[in-house]
């Protein structure tokens, strides 16, 4: 029985999103608020990533031995200069492997 509640609030919040995406045509919309819309993922990106590296589980800020911290760091500086998110990611996940192992 549970089950079936997850699976229905799953499908209503899919649908809830889905439905400002698929039935909103983006050319009733104006010049200002598409401008606007395009900030949208580079204002909501970093508040996904700065709990995941900078807060352990209780909320608590890590301190700066964490791998995490120097995996983040050395992505970020693959990213800029690169411009590659393949690139980016595989060396964010493969610092982060060698500073858990190493240094952890």
């Amino acid at each position: 029985m549970i089950w079936l509640w997850i699976s229905i609030a799953g499908l209503v919040t899919f649908f809830t999103r889905y439905s400002m995406v698929a039935f909103v045509n983006p050319k009733s919309l104006s010049k200002t608020t598409r401008k606007i819309l395009t900030y949208v993922p580079s204002a909501v990106f970093p508040a996904i990533i700065f709990p995941a590296v900078f807060l352990d589980k209780k909320g608590f800020f890590v301190s700066i031995e964490n791998p995490q911290i120097w995996a983040f760091v050395i992505a970020v500086v693959v990213g800029y200069y690169f411009k590659n998110i393949i690139l980016t990611i595989a060396t964010g996940l493969i610092s982060f492997w060698i500073f858990s192992y190493f240094f952890h």
